[in-house]
C-alpha cells in the first residue's frame, strides 16, 4: 500500500562501491623573484608556501572537515613541499597522515622550470602564448609530454584509490595536475580545466563499473 507520508528531497550520497576523490590545489605558493631560480627538487621548481598560502590551507581545511561532510580515509599528495604544507592542517584534523606519491608531482616545464615560467607569463614570452593555443605543455622546449603526464597521473591516481572502495580520499596536488586529471576523467580539451585557483576543492567519484562523476570544480573557502 502507498504512503502518503510526504517524499522530501534528499542530499547526496555516493554510490556503493564507488571512491569519492577530492583534488585540493596547494596554496599560494612564494612569489617569484625576476631573475632569481625557485629552490628545485629533482629538476623541478619547489617553492614553500607564502603565508597568503598557508592561510588558504587552514581555511579549506577547516571547511572540508566539517561534521556534515563525509570523512576522508586517506591524504596523498606530491613529492613538492607546497603540496605537503597544504596538506598539513588537513592532516592534523583528521590524524591521518599524508602518504607521498612522486608521480602525483606537477607537470614539467623544461626550459620554464624554477619559476621562470611566471616570469614568461609577465613578460608575454612567444613561447608561453603558443603554449595556450595549442593547449600542450610540450611545446615549452625540454617540458613533459602531455601523454607522458597523463600516464604518470593514471599511475597515481590508481594507487591513491586501491582498495578504497565505499571511502573518500584527498590529493593536495598541482594546477596542472588536476587540469590534466579532469580533462582526461571528462573528455574535454587539455586546458579546459586550467587555473584552478590555490587551496580551491574538485571533486569526483569513481563507480565501480567503470563509470566517472566530476561532482565539483575549484569551490574555494578562502
Amino acid at each position: 500500500m502507498a504512503s502518503d507520508a510526504p517524499l522530501h528531497q534528499r542530499p547526496y550520497e555516493p554510490p556503493p562501491g564507488s571512491v569519492t576523490v577530492t583534488l585540493i590545489r596547494h596554496g599560494a605558493s612564494a612569489p617569484v623573484v625576476p631573475g632569481r631560480r625557485q629552490p628545485m627538487l629533482d629538476g623541478q621548481g619547489n617553492p614553500p608556501l607564502d603565508p597568503i598560502g598557508v592561510e588558504q590551507a587552514e581555511r579549506t581545511a577547516e571547511a572540508l572537515c566539517r561534521p556534515d561532510r563525509h570523512p576522508f580515509e586517506a591524504i596523498y599528495c606530491s613529492t613538492m613541499v607546497r603540496t605537503q604544507q597544504t596538506a598539513e592542517p588537513l592532516a592534523q584534523r583528521t590524524g591521518l597522515t599524508p602518504v607521498v606519491l612522486a608521480d602525483l608531482r606537477e607537470v614539467y616545464l623544461g626550459d620554464l622550470e624554477g619559476g621562470l615560467l611566471r616570469e614568461a607569463v609577465a613578460t608575454g614570452d612567444p613561447i608561453f602564448e603558443q603554449t595556450m593555443r595549442a593547449e600542450r605543455w610540450d611545446t615549452i622546449p625540454g617540458a613533459e609530454s602531455e601523454e607522458a603526464f597523463s600516464e604518470r597521473l593514471a599511475r597515481g591516481l590508481a594507487v591513491a584509490v586501491e582498495g578504497r572502495v565505499d571511502q573518500r580520499v584527498a590529493l593536495v596536488v598541482h594546477g596542472g595536475v588536476i587540469a590534466r586529471m579532469l580533462a582526461d576523467l571528462t573528455g574535454a580539451s587539455n586546458f579546459a580545466f586550467k587555473g584552478a585557483d590555490n587551496a580551491s576543492v574538485s571533486e569526483f567519484v569513481l563507480l565501480e563499473d567503470g563509470r566517472r562523476w566530476l561532482r565539483s570544480y575549484n569551490i574555494r573557502y578562502w
